[in-house]
């Protein structure tokens, strides 16, 4: 990654067609939170492509850079995950899945033309969606009585943190992600309000 407090990803999903002397490669992009949504588009895109052979994919997510996978799916090792992955990584993108569905037309493209059809198509997709720059956040849960809601969310808007997760009732918890680059700042204003708990999310 860059730079330690930003990283870049996708916002929105998109989808792009390649074609290669007959076969025709699909590839859809989409933004993703966690493995469990890498897995209902997968299942998604098989329900949509039945016939289909090949569902290859690559991933990326979270910023560390460690946590990323990729599936030839029955196509020749390192011919199709392994360029989807190298489009993703080529943008700097993190909690980005590319799936390519591959539609057969009879043709056997080869190794190095594979791996350029998927390449390509990995290549297309992204291009039609823009890549957006996010600050990294440090995840807390702060806990308060209801009457301090209006300061805590003045603070969460000010310095652009995001609310994950929001329960209130009398007593109110709040998952928040706090900029990495601004942690200091967030923390000491929260300090301030009477009767916060602040607990940083494992």
């Amino acid at each position: 990654m860059p730079d330690n407090d930003y990283y870049f990803t996708i916002e929105s999903s998109a989808v792009a067609e390649f074609k290669d002397r007959g076969s025709k490669f699909l590839a859809y992009s989409f933004p993703i939170k966690n493995t469990n949504d890498f897995k209902k588009h997968l299942q998604e895109l098989k329900k949509e492509h039945p016939k289909v052979v090949h569902h290859c994919f690559a991933y990326r997510l979270g910023t560390d850079g460690n946590n990323f996978r990729m599936s030839d799916d029955g196509e020749p090792s390192g011919t199709a995950g392994k360029p989807i992955l190298g489009q993703i990584d080529s943008k700097n993108l993190t909690d980005t899945l590319i799936v390519v569905v591959r539609y057969f037309g009879g043709t056997l493209l080869g190794v190095p033309g594979l791996i350029n059809a998927y390449k390509t198509a990995s290549s297309l997709v992204l291009q039609c969606t823009p890549v957006v720059q996010k600050a990294v956040e440090i995840k807390y849960v702060l806990q308060f009585n209801y009457t301090e809601m209006n300061e805590v969310m003045r603070i969460i808007k000010q310095f652009n943190c995001t609310v994950l997760k929001n329960e209130t009732q009398l007593f109110c918890v709040i998952q928040v992600g706090i900029p990495r680059n601004k942690i200091n700042e967030v923390l000491s204003a929260f300090k301030n309000i009477r009767n916060l708990e602040m607990h940083l999310l494992k």
